[in-house]
C-alpha cells in the first residue's frame, strides 16, 4: 500500500481531497443514523441526504466559518477546494453551493488523510450537530 506524506497530502488536487472527504462523510453519516435506530432503507436514503447534500455541506461549511471553527491551515484547504474547477455541477444544486461543499469535503479529506483523526472526530461531530440542531445555530 502507497503511504501519502502529509507533504505528499498538501500537493494532492483540491477535488481529490474532496473526494476523500466526501467518502469519510458519507460512511460516517451513514454509521451515525443506523446507531441512532434509522434503519430503514427509505428513511435511511432521505435523512443521509440532510446531511451529505451540496445543500447542507455549505450551509455547515458557513457557520462553521461564522464561528471560526476552521483553522487557518483548514481556511486554506478549503479555498483551495471551493476554487478548483470539477468540470461539471450536479442539476440539483447551483455553482456556488456546489463549490462551497467541495471546500467541506476538501477540509475532511485533508484532514482525514493527514491522519488528524481527533479533529476529523470533531469536525463531523460540528457538522451533524449544525445538521440536528438548526434552532441552535439561529440563536447564536
Amino acid at each position: 500500500m502507497y503511504v501519502l506524506r502529509e507533504q505528499d497530502v498538501k500537493q494532492l488536487n483540491a477535488l481529490a481531497l474532496a473526494y476523500m472527504g466526501d467518502a469519510v462523510y458519507e460512511q460516517t453519516v451513514r454509521e451515525h443514523l443506523l446507531r441512532s435506530g434509522r434503519v430503514r432503507p427509505n428513511v435511511l436514503h432521505r435523512e443521509a441526504t440532510r446531511y451529505v447534500s451540496a445543500k447542507a455541506q455549505a450551509a455547515i461549511l458557513h457557520i462553521m466559518l461564522q464561528e471560526d471553527f476552521l483553522t487557518e491551515e483548514e481556511q486554506a484547504v478549503m479555498r483551495r477546494g471551493r476554487n478548483a474547477k470539477s468540470g461539471s455541477v450536479p442539476k440539483n444544486t447551483d455553482v456556488q453551493t456546489y463549490r462551497n461543499s467541495s471546500g467541506f469535503e476538501a477540509v475532511l479529506g485533508y484532514l482525514y488523510l493527514i491522519k488528524e483523526d481527533e479533529r476529523v472526530d470533531s469536525f463531523i461531530k460540528r457538522a451533524i450537530h449544525i445538521i440536528e440542531y438548526p434552532e441552535e445555530e439561529k440563536s447564536e
